[in-house]
């Protein structure tokens, strides 16, 4: 697996990410990006490829990853405003029990919402309703901090 990521300089976080997936592509194989599909719920995958991909924006960041295995990535700035009544709605009982201990809640809601969203991106069904039927752990290892954004990468074995 390659991650990439960068600091939005005068571009979309779009943009910037699809940038970052072309400059991976050609690192890894030599070639141009292949063409670009979406599945019916919106997931995007390359027509003819081996290769897997994810990208995910927040206002200040853009990131990439593709691998061989299928692949997910979402981020999100530290700083970001989020209000402590998400809990109530996206978290599991297990969640909600970690999150009422944790010593900063702020982080520990993030950490929740990237692990959710990767895992929404992974299966290729996003997210809908409100995802509190996981039980993550605020230490899960494919959360890392990333020039002060969250990032959580989910990838098959």
């Amino acid at each position: 697996m390659k991650l990439a990521f960068c600091i939005l300089e005068g571009e979309t976080g779009h943009d910037a990410a699809y940038r970052l997936l072309e400059k991976l592509y050609r690192e890894e194989t030599g070639q141009n990006l292949p063409r670009i599909l979406r599945t019916d719920r919106g997931k995007p995958y390359f027509c003819d490829s081996p290769y897997h991909f994810s990208i995910a924006h927040t206002p200040r960041h853009a990131f990439c990853v593709l691998s061989r295995r299928n692949v997910a990535i979402d981020a999100e700035e530290g700083s970001r405003k989020i209000s402590p009544a998400l809990a109530e709605k996206i978290l599991s009982p297990e969640e909600k029990l970690r999150y009422d201990q944790a010593s900063d809640k702020h982080r520990a809601l993030l950490t929740f919402w990237v692990l959710k969203e990767a895992e929404a991106k992974l299966s290729g069904e996003g997210l809908r309703g409100y995802p509190n039927h996981t039980d993550f752990s605020l230490t899960d290892t494919r959360v890392q901090e990333l020039d002060g954004c969250l990032v959580a990468i989910f990838e098959d074995p």
